[in-house]
């Protein structure tokens, strides 16, 4: 179970968006399902209409008005309790349950020792990604006109959350790993775009991605920029030598400014003192990193482009793809609880999805949700200080995916792809062992979809031609043996065609006999004095 909470100043605004029609009509039935004794003497579970949205909204209001206590960022508390796809859906009495527990926990109830604060909690059927939830909704002034603590209110609702997911039986989140979440406003800007998905995903693929391509800091700026992003360091007070931290944005349509977001914020990964530890780390780096970020403060060109403006060499993708390889050999004996491993697995990995998806998909899509649910197996709640075991980098498969071009040899990308839905099919079985079922179900449908856009990619672009037979092969190399024919052959067809294994079908009679027979007719020509 999820909680998201957010603060604000309009009780009647929110209350009418409850028990309205929602952005994309999606609510159906709006009804209260808990709520605190008073409000709940005068409301039943009834269809709420106007009317009723705006008597709960005086009523939730009447504390606040009448003491006129002012509260930081606004007195309306709104948390939303929601639940996975496919854990189903509850009844109202189990998320009455739920709501009052919560509440209770919160300490919004007398049940600690303090007056009350009136709150109610509105069911108003599936979200549009089918999602069950309620939404409670209270004043943070109390009925004697004290404050509600809000103080680490986000950090102890998960904790309470916790809590009732094992009370009420449904499905723990992960206690070890989790990804941040965004804002209702996120969410409404990227609907209200037209975009498919929030600026704070793509911008955490974007770093992600730039950061596991580079080798030092400086060039992970410079990526960055080359990728469009705007940069921003943040520098230690008093300082222009010291960055402490950055800020990241996209590019903002005509008109709207920039929204900026913290590394941390993007993902418990992307901090910059956690990106530090991945990269070389020199007093000369150092000082070029400091350079870089200042140009990057004053919008300035890279002052040392470096090997991101580069083309790597074709021998690379052999090499990369055995990184890869290791990479997941290596996971086979790493132990499960090793959190830290699985973690530096993931985020490597997310970061070549990511790159692969920067590289063919003009829009977000599949590649880019296969980047995603990695990175929520990146990212730890606490970070030890290394990983137990040591494991082979696949930094370099990021770097060259995201320096590729369609001239790039087919054979190789078809190596690469298949090390890397390994790698990830390897990070999804450590879920199933670990019997983290979101995890494992929402890795499984990602990878699954990527295998298929990545396939209909490399069909697309592969140029049509005739395919080459073995009879062709002997025309141009007569003087081949038949071992090396087939082998040529092999090498030749995979030049082009789909990343993915072909499907393997046995021959019919006929073919296998046509075969035989033009093998035989072939070797009593090449051999005419023996005979078997």
């Amino acid at each position: 179970m999820i909680p998201n909470i957010t603060q604000g100043d309009r009780m009647a605004g929110l209350m009418m968006y409850l028990a309205g029609p929602g952005r994309a009509n999606e609510h159906e039935e709006p009804h209260l399902v808990a709520g605190d004794s008073a409000l709940m003497a005068w409301h039943d579970d009834n269809e709420l209409n106007r009317d009723a949205a705006l008597d709960i909204a005086n009523a939730l209001e009447r504390a606040h008005q009448f003491y006129k206590t002012e509260v930081d960022g606004g007195h309306v508390f709104h948390c939303s309790l929601s639940l996975a796809a496919e854990e189903g859906q509850l009844t109202d009495a189990q998320w009455g349950g739920i709501a009052n527990d919560f509440m209770k926990d919160m300490d919004f109830t007398e049940d600690g020792g303090k007056a009350p604060a009136r709150w109610v909690a509105v069911r108003h059927g599936l979200s549009k990604n089918g999602n069950d939830h309620i939404h409670v909704v209270a004043s943070m002034v109390r009925d004697d006109g004290t404050k509600w603590n809000n103080w680490k209110s986000k950090y102890k609702s998960q904790q309470v959350a916790r809590t009732l997911e094992k009370k009420y039986g449904l499905v723990v989140l992960d206690a070890v790993r989790a990804e941040r979440g965004f804002t209702p406003a996120e969410q409404a800007k990227a609907i209200r775009q037209g975009l498919p998905e929030v600026e704070r995903h793509s911008l955490a693929r974007q770093v992600r991605t730039c950061a596991a391509a580079s080798i030092d800091e400086a060039e992970f700026v410079r990526r960055a920029r080359l990728e469009g992003v705007l940069v921003r360091p943040r520098y230690a007070a008093g300082r222009t030598d010291v960055v402490t931290g950055y800020s990241v944005a996209e590019r903002p349509r005509k008109g709207e400014r920039a929204v900026w977001f913290g590394g941390n914020s993007l993902g418990r990964d992307l901090a910059l003192p956690k990106l530090r530890a991945e990269w070389e780390s020199t007093p000369e780096s150092a000082e070029c990193a400091v350079a870089e970020w200042n140009a990057a403060a004053r919008n300035r060109r890279p002052v040392n482009p470096g090997r991101e403006t580069l083309q790597p060499s074709a021998e690379l993708w052999s090499k990369y793809a055995n990184d890869v390889s290791a990479l997941r050999e290596k996971l086979a004996t790493t132990p499960y609880r090793d959190h830290a491993a699985w973690a530096q697995a993931a985020r490597e990995t997310s970061a070549a999805f990511g790159a692969w998806s920067r590289r063919i998909e003009p829009t977000p899509g599949p590649l880019a949700d296969a980047a995603r649910e990695l990175s929520k197996s990146a990212q730890l709640r606490r970070y030890p200080s290394r990983p137990t075991v040591a494991l082979p980098s696949a930094r370099g498969a990021t770097m060259i995916l995201l320096a590729a071009t369609s001239k790039s040899d087919r054979a190789a990308y078809a190596l690469m792809f298949r090390q890397l839905a390994q790698t990830a099919r390897a990070i999804h079985d450590m879920h199933k062992a670990t019997d983290d079922l979101r995890r494992v179900r929402g890795l499984g449908v990602a990878v699954t979809a990527a295998s298929k856009i990545v396939e209909a990619s490399a069909t697309a672009q592969t140029i049509t031609a005739p395919p080459m037979t073995i009879d062709a092969l002997r025309e141009q190399h007569p003087e081949a043996s038949e071992e090396a024919l087939r082998a040529r052959l092999i090498a030749e067809r995979s030049r082009g065609g789909s990343p993915l294994p072909p499907v393997l079908t046995k021959p019919d009679a006929a073919q296998l006999q046509g075969t035989q027979s033009r093998t035989e007719e072939t070797r009593r020509q090449n051999n005419p004095g023996i005979e078997r």
